[in-house]
């Protein structure tokens, strides 16, 4: 669940588009959406699904086929993780082909504007301001926002925003843990955000922080790698950090205008519950590389 762009960096986006070249032919990736055709049954057409491939345990890159994993574009490398899983489960039932591309975190909008990709599964939250940018699908996860301290500190006993205030703390940057989350905290030290997610958890482990903000699946992710950290939870109430739908709601992105691809992916997210998001995700959680 990452990630609020603010007005400010959706307008960038837009205007950083001519400079941002793509390896896809981008007017027909624009209009269709899959290598030049998003028709139904798409046989002989491949989905290009960008994402970062080192956000465990929603995407990580791996050195072979293990569980599953896809080869990342352009490498020798293999991606896998709970975008993976629902790329491949959203391909199979359309029929597409496969092909991972892996960006950074902040070049994943431009290369949908610019036809490098037809679509981004990478833990997006569905905000307003990027949908100013580019379309979404219905979520294909929700998640909720949680605190990791490591085991000892003085806050693990903390049942409340408010028990963290002083904390020196950190987040990735371009997320609503970040931007939104952080700043509910009294009397924050914040530190300068990190370019992603393991950079985050090292902060941590590191003792750069008292405490960072993400969440759930990424904090579960985090307690398989660091069994030193402990993960805090405080309710989804008046307690808790104050987030709105938007920024829990997790959706895939395309290209705006892309009516075909969105209407083919969302008649598969239409199928599946909360429960089997669940299942898929306890089941990527399981897999995940320790180094990620």
């Amino acid at each position: 669940m990452k990630q609020i762009m603010t007005a400010a960096m959706a307008a960038m986006t837009v205007l950083s588009l001519t400079a941002c070249g793509g390896s896809g032919n981008s007017g027909g990736a624009a209009s269709s959406g899959v290598e030049d055709s998003a028709a139904a049954g798409g046989e002989g057409k491949t989905l290009r699904v960008a994402m970062e491939c080192a956000y465990a345990p929603y995407n990580w890159t791996q050195p072979d086929d293990k569980n599953g994993a896809v080869p990342i574009a352009g490498s020798n490398e293999f991606a896998y993780g709970y975008d993976v899983m629902m790329a491949k489960k959203i391909c199979e039932e359309l029929g597409y082909e496969l092909e991972i591309v892996r960006l950074d975190w902040d070049s994943l909008i431009p290369a949908l504007q610019s036809g490098q990709a037809d679509c981004v599964i990478a833990g997006q939250s569905i905000t307003s301001d990027r949908l100013q940018a580019v379309d979404f699908s219905e979520p294909y996860y929700y998640a909720s926002i949680v605190t990791l301290v490591k085991e000892g500190s003085k806050y693990e006993n903390a049942a409340s925003v408010a028990d963290l205030a002083g904390a020196t703390c950190t987040s990735q940057q371009s997320t609503i843990w970040y931007q939104n989350c952080l700043p509910q905290i009294e009397n924050a030290d914040i530190l300068a955000a990190t370019a992603s997610a393991p950079d985050m958890l090292m902060s941590l482990n590191t003792g750069k922080c008292d405490l960072v903000v993400t969440d759930q699946p990424t904090g579960k992710g985090a307690l398989v790698a660091y069994p030193n950290f402990k993960m805090l939870e405080f309710g989804g109430g008046d307690k808790d950090f104050q987030v709105s739908d938007e920024d829990i709601n997790i959706g895939i992105s395309m290209k705006k205008g892309n009516t075909e691809l969105k209407t083919a992916i969302d008649s598969i997210l239409s199928k599946m519950t909360k429960d089997d998001f669940s299942k898929m995700m306890d089941e990527a959680i399981s897999v995940q590389p320790l180094a990620n």
